[in-house]
């Protein structure tokens, strides 16, 4: 194979993985325009549309789907057995791709961007904001960022936080004005702040534990979202009661009573935040600065986490 029959796989993989030939032309270090060239040669060379172009969309058609679904693999091992040649005392670089909850971004990402950046200057973090459970393998990430009860099979774990709190929270307002749930059968008379699971498009249940009794209820209310961004401020405006995890935003709003916390005695703790990558891959020295700067070793503490196999 030729170098540029080489270098036109490479660019149509990165588009597939991305969805995306702007991420994909920053990924490589080309112009859009650039990448375009080099996908209408593939698919000239080839004799086959390989992706769908729409104006904010691309995504491979059946041919292509075959392609990327064969190529792709053969890639990730490429680049692999290039890192492990090279060997883990080889210092941190390329770039490195993490999926992440927004919880994630905001609680363990974002204080640590700078840090990270000056210990580790030759390294691009190429972070997805994504709170659907995607395949990280799949998708030509390097690691992602979980609660616990949520890892995919075949994954090494490194919890990076301890167990998060379940909040039931509603403003004083609203509970002024509709009285405060004793138990979760009280919420059908209440108005719910509801989640839905990016990709699967499902309603979350609220799970609740009492002395070894468990319940999952299903509210009804006039506020549903997938993004914490909508769901908080809905119930600082009074529109109903909110279940979700404690994050920053509701620490502070319960600390100055814009919100009030009810049913705290059948709130239970989840799994903390998980940082997780394949057990079938080669870790990269990038990855594991990344992982030692998460557990602010790359400070000298005492190491907090413990790793283990996801099943």
């Amino acid at each position: 194979m030729r170098g540029a029959e080489f270098a036109e796989l490479k660019a149509f993989v990165a588009i597939v993985d991305r969805a995306s030939f702007a991420r994909a032309a920053d990924h490589l270090g080309l112009s859009r325009s650039a990448l375009s060239q080099t996908i209408r040669q593939l698919e000239s060379r080839l004799g086959v549309r390989l992706l769908n172009r729409t104006t904010r969309s691309v995504s491979p058609t059946e041919p292509g789907r075959r392609l990327h679904e064969r190529l792709a693999p053969m890639l990730r091992d490429m680049d692999e057995a290039v890192a492990q040649a090279v060997g883990t005392s080889a210092r941190a670089a390329g770039t490195l791709r993490i999926n992440t909850l927004s919880m994630a971004a905001r609680r363990v990402l974002a204080p640590r961007l700078g840090r990270f950046a000056k210990a580790n200057p030759d390294v691009v973090l190429d972070i997805v904001i994504d709170d659907a459970l995607s395949d990280i393998a799949g998708e030509g990430f390097d690691a992602g960022i979980r609660v616990g009860g949520r890892l995919q099979k075949d994954m090494v774990a490194v919890r990076l936080t301890p167990d998060i709190e379940l909040l039931a929270v509603a403003s004083p307002g609203y509970l002024e004005r509709h009285g405060e749930p004793k138990t979760p059968a009280d919420l059908d008379r209440h108005a719910c702040i509801n989640w839905r699971f990016p990709g699967s498009g499902k309603i979350a249940g609220w799970p609740f534990a009492k002395k070894g009794k468990t319940v999952e209820v299903f509210g009804e209310g006039k506020v549903i979202s997938n993004h914490q961004d909508i769901i908080v401020p809905a119930a600082l405006q009074g529109l109903g009661i909110l279940y979700a995890y404690n994050d920053d935003d509701i620490a502070e709003a319960l600390r100055d009573g814009r919100l009030k916390r009810v049913l705290a005695d059948w709130s239970p703790t989840v799994p903390g935040l998980y940082l997780y990558y394949s057990s079938r891959r080669y870790m990269l020295p990038a990855l594991r600065a990344f992982i030692d700067c998460l557990l602010d070793r790359d400070l000298g503490n005492e190491d907090p986490a413990t790793s283990s196999s996801s099943g």
